[in-house]
């Protein structure tokens, strides 16, 4: 049985393990949060390493996106990465642009939604980037929340072209803050201070991190469709108690959750055999196609 571990900056209280079935093989896959302490996150990395077949980075991106795919990577992340010199380490970056533009268009194609007419608040474009890209290319309206999830500021960015000119000018600067500036980590995962109002009320879809969602989610989030992915059977209850319609987590559902990118992605490199940097769009496309990595839909009303 291959094991992979998922090593978070995030909550504990978010844990879990299951055992799953991926292309004929059993995996053993765990999420291990270390609240927000770095160090006991590469203690545990040193722990494991080698004796696992492959880590994911949780709580943090080691990458953001910009234009034509270019990667700005996170300072705080490296650390991380760098602890691990055995076992293969992944932030779900390679899987996560892939992934998440197949599940745009499994929106239209497979359960029907009228894209073209709908408005979508995605709440960080740029660790979203097949999101970001392909939800406009199918005509959806956009509210990009890049600069207010990052940097606070109440400042909507529209087009996937003022996106790339954000992260132009930002990212040498975004790239060098401390995580805490950048991400809810710890226990400050479990708080919700519902703020940017406006731009949840007016979309139809709010998408992205959820994280980053549940960080300022309204107290009502009538008939809204949500897609994101990481969710807990108690963050699944909260969107159900705040009035949304739909759930569509970009990964499938493993023993009552959905696990993050970082941990599909480690799944595969494990499948797959190949160094993280030696896997093609075709080698992720050709995996993607088993069912156990189906998008998890869940109706509410």
């Amino acid at each position: 049985m291959k094991r992979i571990v998922s090593v978070s900056l995030g909550s504990s209280s978010r844990d879990h393990k299951v055992t799953a079935e991926f292309c004929g093989e059993q995996f053993e896959i765990e999420r291990r949060g270390t609240d927000g302490d770095a160090k006991k996150a590469i203690e545990l990395i040193k722990e494991l390493d080698g004796k696992v077949d492959a880590f994911g980075m949780g709580g943090i991106s080691l990458y953001l996106y910009g234009r034509n795919n270019r990667k700005y990577t996170l300072k705080s992340a490296l650390p991380l990465l760098k602890t691990a010199q055995k076992t293969p380490m992944v932030d779900g970056s390679g899987l996560k642009n892939i992934q998440e533009a197949n599940v745009v268009r499994y929106l239209k194609t497979d359960l029907g939604l009228p894209l073209e007419k709908m408005k979508v608040f995605l709440v960080c474009g740029m660790e979203r980037l097949g999101l970001a890209e392909t939800f406009p290319e199918m005509g959806c309206q956009m509210v990009y929340g890049d600069i207010m999830f990052a940097l606070g500021l109440p400042i909507p960015i529209r087009s996937i072209k003022t996106l790339h000119r954000a992260a132009a000018l930002l990212m040498p600067v975004i790239r060098m803050l401390p995580l805490k500036m950048l991400y809810p980590s710890g226990k400050s995962q479990e708080e919700i201070e519902p703020k940017f109002i406006r731009y949840y009320d007016e979309a139809d879809i709010i998408a992205g991190d959820f994280l980053y969602i549940k960080k300022h989610l309204p107290m009502f989030i009538k008939d809204k469709i949500i897609v994101t992915n990481t969710v807990t059977a108690k963050d699944v209850d909260l969107l159900r108690e705040r009035g949304a319609r739909m759930l569509v987590t970009t990964t499938p559902e493993l023993g009552g959750r959905s696990f993050g990118t970082n941990v599909m992605e480690a799944v595969i490199v494990a499948l797959i055999g190949k160094r993280p940097d030696e896997i093609t769009v075709e080698d992720y496309q050709s995996i993607l196609k088993d069912e156990a990595f189906k998008p998890r839909v869940v109706y509410f009303s």
